[in-house]
């Protein structure tokens, strides 16, 4: 078993202490009472918070930040998305698109929300990296 795998999380083996809650939403769609409605966003019935390990803050469990994510990863890797031209033929270059991505993300990116990149507001790095300090650093 490799650290970092999720039995590990969960007992803190590598150090890691996760809170981590996870939130189940709960839908309805009756395509059999309205085909027309297929496409349509079904009905919200009930939202189901629960914490997973350790000791999260519930009021804070959402899907928001993550859902956010998904969205800036997609519309920043066209790879990613259905129908496009831009996919990858060898996984080890999806694999270097992926990590180019959420490095520049981190790295480089100013996020407005955070007025710096992400690696700074968590204190990995001081200074925002350029395009050419990323090349330089994958080579």
């Amino acid at each position: 078993m490799r650290c970092g795998d999720s039995s590990e999380k969960k007992s803190g083996i590598c150090g890691l202490i996760v809170d981590f809650g996870q939130i189940i939403k709960t839908y309805e769609h009756d395509h059999s009472q309205h085909p027309e409605l297929k496409y349509s966003a079904p009905t919200f019935v009930s939202v189901d918070k629960r914490a997973v390990t350790g000791s999260p803050d519930m009021d804070l469990v959402s899907t928001s930040y993550i859902e956010r994510l998904n969205a800036t990863t997609r519309l920043h890797m066209r790879r990613l998305t259905r129908l496009t031209l831009a996919f990858s033929k060898k996984f080890e270059n999806f694999e270097a698109g992926v990590a180019l991505h959420f490095a520049y993300y981190n790295l480089v990116k100013r996020h407005g929300t955070l007025r710096c990149t992400p690696a700074m507001a968590a204190g990995i790095e001081r200074d925002f990296w350029s395009v050419g300090n990323l090349i330089e650093a994958a080579a």
